[in-house]
């Protein structure tokens, strides 16, 4: 095991494995002690305490009255020097600090504990070219086409209040629920609901359908085994259901007017172009994205790219705060999204690699290019896009995306695309 040490911190590599690594810290009595005697020096600087002036209460006061404030900073201290003389001695490339365990600290004697650190993990890649990739554009058709344009008309029709008839499929009903307990009826809460679209389960629906506007029943339902509050699943409750009121929405005429009402369209045909363009578009870019997932797939098979489990955890942890997934869920949703943590660990190991082995980094000239492009399409300065990228923290994620084209493109030339 190398070893390594700088005025009186003992570094020791213990352990070793793709994307982390572990060191032994030793740090001398003697550092230590002098790190003790400057926390106390500045405390006693500060410190008012009863009998003394400001600043002058003698040190041994001071190390007994602020004990414990005095050992948090000299561990603070001490912890970030040695990490610091790792970084320059093992010349680490860190994915985040490093965890602190088994520490011992006990006056008098040298201080010890365990670093582990998270590293980008060393990669080679024996083979980058000549895979074979299909390429198969989904054709769009008339149907949808149309059904686009329907949707744009539905974004913008009215919805109009219906007297006398009960909700059928794709009416606005507002109703209030009650879920009855053991004879009990709650306060009933509002709720706004399109029949036939999901937002209740059949059950409801189905009583929402029975009435009429003001109408009231009690009925037993039954919810879906696939609810997503496990709880209720496959239970049956009693509910209390009132529809207030139900609304039919009318849809404008598709005509010129409703074309130049969407947007900048002389016509409805014109609009109708636009549509086919922009679902030819996405047709495009669906394709071009399965090109990438093959690619990749084929890459990471051909070379055995690991996903080190460091890495995989860290990937589910992000998800799992960004989802809010609860305490008592982590361990269930850690097992279910791993195989997905760790494809996405793969990609981006490989994707890096390529950048800094073909020097494909984004540069400066091409990110200024971006953001012209970009403010160009909104019709405002580029130094308007640069101030507000930079505001939102999003410079970074725009350099990675340039980044990622390129090697995206340098590893296409590399293999046979053939168009289906």
């Amino acid at each position: 095991m190398a070893e390594t040490s700088t005025e009186g911190i003992q570094i020791t590599k213990s352990k070793e494995a793709p994307g982390e690594a572990s060191f032994r810290v030793e740090v001398a009595a003697e550092r230590i002690a002098k790190a003790e005697t400057r926390a106390a020096s500045e405390f006693a600087k500060r410190a008012r305490l009863p009998g003394f002036r400001k600043g002058k209460a003698p040190l041994p006061v001071i190390r007994r009255r602020y004990a414990d404030a005095i050992r948090d900073q000299v561990l603070r201290e001490v912890i970030s020097e040695s990490w610091k003389a790792t970084l320059d001695q093992e010349k680490l490339e860190p994915l985040a600090d490093p965890h602190v365990h088994d520490l011992k600290f006990e006056s008098g004697t040298p201080l010890t504990f365990e670093l582990h650190v998270e590293l980008k993990p060393e990669l080679e890649l024996k083979r980058v070219s000549g895979f074979k990739l299909a390429r198969k554009v989904r054709p769009v058709t008339d149907e949808m086409v149309q059904e686009q344009v329907e949707e744009l008309r539905r974004q913008r029709g009215t919805w109009v209040p219906v007297t006398g008839e009960k909700a059928r499929q794709g009416d606005l009903a507002t109703v209030s629920l009650a879920t009855l307990v053991e004879g009990e009826t709650p306060e009933p809460r509002e709720y706004p609901i399109v029949v036939g679209q999901g937002q209740a389960i059949p059950d409801i629906e189905r009583q929402i359908e029975n009435l009429l506007p003001g109408e009231t029943t009690e009925a037993d339902v039954q919810f879906p085994d696939d609810f997503p509050d496990e709880s209720k699943r496959g239970t049956t409750r009693r509910v209390r259901l009132t529809v207030n009121e139900v609304k039919r929405q009318e849809l404008p005429d598709l005509d010129d007017d409703f074309a130049r009402e969407v947007g900048d369209f002389d016509s409805l045909d014109a609009l109708t172009a636009a549509v086919r363009s922009d679902l030819e578009a996405e047709a495009r870019r669906e394709a071009d994205a399965e090109v990438r997932r093959q690619l990749m797939e084929q890459l990471i098979s051909a070379n055995g790219v690991p996903a080190p489990r460091a890495l995989a955890d860290r990937v589910i942890s992000a998800y799992a705060r960004g989802y809010s997934v609860p305490d008592e869920k982590l361990e269930e949703f850690a097992g279910e999204f791993r195989p997905m943590a760790e494809a996405q660990v793969r990609r981006d190991l490989v994707l890096d690699h390529v950048a800094r082995s073909q020097d494909l980094r984004a540069t400066e000239a091409e990110l200024d290019e971006r953001i012209a492009d970009l403010a160009k399409r909104r019709s405002v300065e580029p130094g308007e896009v640069y101030t507000q990228l930079q505001k939102a923290g999003q410079l970074k994620e725009l350099e990675l995306r340039i980044t990622e084209d390129k090697v995206w493109d340098y590893l296409l030339s590399q293999s046979t695309v053939t168009e289906s």
